[in-house]
């Protein structure tokens, strides 16, 4: 455990804390109306200049508390003790929140941890963590715990939101996926290898009113022999060279060489999932050299599937970076200065570290495995969507398993009796020649989930075209055989996969 302090759970204070936070204002929006569209963007961007100035000798509760626990600067006394009323100073340094020693009536008080507020559709929390390298002017300690960031959010998003009895949040940090889960999940394993998250992840969940069952360990290892409905997991899965020149972070770092971490999760999530249940998490992968990224993850599934338990795997790469991408933005974290002899000799390592194992590329994206209810083959969709999607993605993945699972349990000739519809956010696109008559390309576009964009061969367009729910896609896909003088056999055969893919990713409902 750190010498550094952390937040104390104490029921009474976190009540009053949680009733000042509110009255504050100290919320999402709340933030963002006193800051401003300015300020907050930049905010997003970890860019507090213009917080900084927007709340400099601010005296207004949403101010001061933006400026003392957001930004991590000091705040007068007198005016933190106004700002927390019913709390008081003594109660937030009860609560591990300020500096002790600090609160005086006269002097100033100092953040001991980044306290600030988060949100859902339907949910106003609060998030606290470790003050970042922002806000202490000093590079992250090794046991830094890390507060909200875009990983964090990405998991959040493409997490799949059905009411379910059992959720374990593997790798919890601060606590914020737990939160997530708190509003759809009976109960919530929570986990960690480090001691600290597990006090961040406690204080976030007693400000919250959210139980979390909270367990110390690595992996699975903290509930092995149990079962989760859903198990969700942002990992320290960044790869890290295993040498001193690298600092070796908790909350990035999993203790292993290489991707190793998230292949240690694949093989054995199935172990704690019940049938139908499901597991999301994100990751990076290598690629070597003369690889592709499909030919590393069905090496891995197949690895799954002969030492465990078969899943359902549907991977979604969102990203590839080549070594000095990945160890240019990996030596930036942790606050090292590009040009400084430290920056340097951790690039070097992460080359040298890539170099050794002939990597070329490094992947990441987010893993969705799903365990079969029934004694049926198990299906794969390796994936590639490095732009926009739809937010949250949790819809379309959740249909997108329905769909998928659908597909792997009925025969093509199942597919063709049904009436499929097209999805209404599906938009055609035609593009010629000027002056020709017949386009050249024909694109299909999803305006939602993965925003795929298909091109479409003239039979595919016809049939999209017909798609409304009225004929099934045999008797659809044999008149516009009959129309165009084609083999209605030939048509069907052609036409059966693209209609799987359509369905499988919501294009055709």
């Amino acid at each position: 455990m750190s010498s550094r302090t952390t937040p104390v759970v104490d029921a009474r204070f976190v009540t009053l804390l949680r009733a000042d936070l509110t009255a504050a204002g100290f919320t999402l929006d709340g933030v963002a109306e006193r800051l401003g569209p300015v300020a907050s963007a930049a905010l997003h961007r970890e860019q507090a200049l213009p917080a900084l100035l927007a709340t400099e000798e601010a005296t207004d509760a949403c101010g001061v508390l933006i400026r003392l626990f957001t930004l991590g600067r000091p705040v007068p006394a007198a005016a933190l003790a106004s700002a927390l009323p019913t709390l008081g100073l003594d109660g937030a340094r009860a609560l591990g929140l300020v500096t002790v020693g600090d609160a005086s009536a006269d002097g100033w008080v100092g953040a001991t941890c980044d306290l600030r507020p988060y949100a859902d559709d339907a949910h106003e929390w609060w998030v606290a963590s470790d003050l970042s390298e922002a806000s202490t002017g000093q590079a992250l300690p090794p046991d830094h715990v890390l507060g909200i960031g875009g990983a964090s959010m990405t998991l959040a998003s493409w997490t799949v939101r059905r009411p379910v009895r059992r959720a374990l949040d593997l790798g919890t940090g601060c606590g914020v996926q737990a939160l997530h889960l708190s509003s759809h999940c009976d109960s919530i394993v929570a986990t960690d290898i480090s001691e600290r998250a597990l006090a961040y992840a406690a204080f976030t969940a007693a400000l919250a009113g959210a139980d979390l069952d909270l367990r110390l360990g690595d992996l699975l290892e903290p509930v092995a022999g149990e079962s989760f409905s859903l198990v969700v997991s942002n990992p320290p899965f960044v790869i890290t060279p295993r040498t001193d020149d690298v600092p070796l972070y908790e909350y990035r770092d999993g203790g292993r060489a290489g991707d190793a971490i998230v292949r240690a999760l694949v093989r054995q999530v199935g172990s704690v999932l019940e049938p139908g249940g499901v597991a999301q998490f994100l990751g990076n992968w290598e690629v070597p050299a003369g690889r592709t990224w499909r030919d590393v993850w069905s090496e891995w599934l197949d690895e799954q599937a002969r030492d465990g338990i078969a899943l359902d795997a549907w991977v979604v790469q969102r990203e590839s970076q080549d070594p000095a991408e990945y160890a240019e933005l990996w030596t930036r974290d942790g606050g090292s200065l590009p040009g400084s002899p430290e920056h340097s000799r951790m690039y070097a390592a992460w080359l040298a570290d890539f170099a050794s194992r002939d990597v070329e590329a490094v992947g990441f994206g987010v893993v969705i495995l799903q365990r079969p209810e029934t004694d049926r083959p198990t299906w794969r969709s390796l994936d590639e969507a490095p732009g926009a999607v739809a937010a949250p993605m949790g819809p379309a993945v959740d249909a997108g398993l329905r769909a998928r699972t659908w597909l792997a349990e009925h025969s093509d000739d199942e597919v063709l009796g049904v009436a499929w519809s097209c999805a209404p956010d599906v938009t055609e696109e035609r593009h010629g020649r000027p002056g020709a008559d017949d386009p050249s390309v024909i694109l299909v576009r999803q305006g939602g989930g993965l925003r795929r964009v298909v091109r479409a061969g003239t039979v595919l367009a016809a049939y999209l075209g017909v798609a409304d729910g009225t004929l099934t896609a045999r008797a659809a896909l044999d008149a516009i055989a009959a129309l165009l003088e084609l083999d209605a056999e030939a048509v069907r055969a052609e036409l059966v996969p693209q209609v799987r893919d359509l369905v499988a990713d919501g294009l055709l409902h």
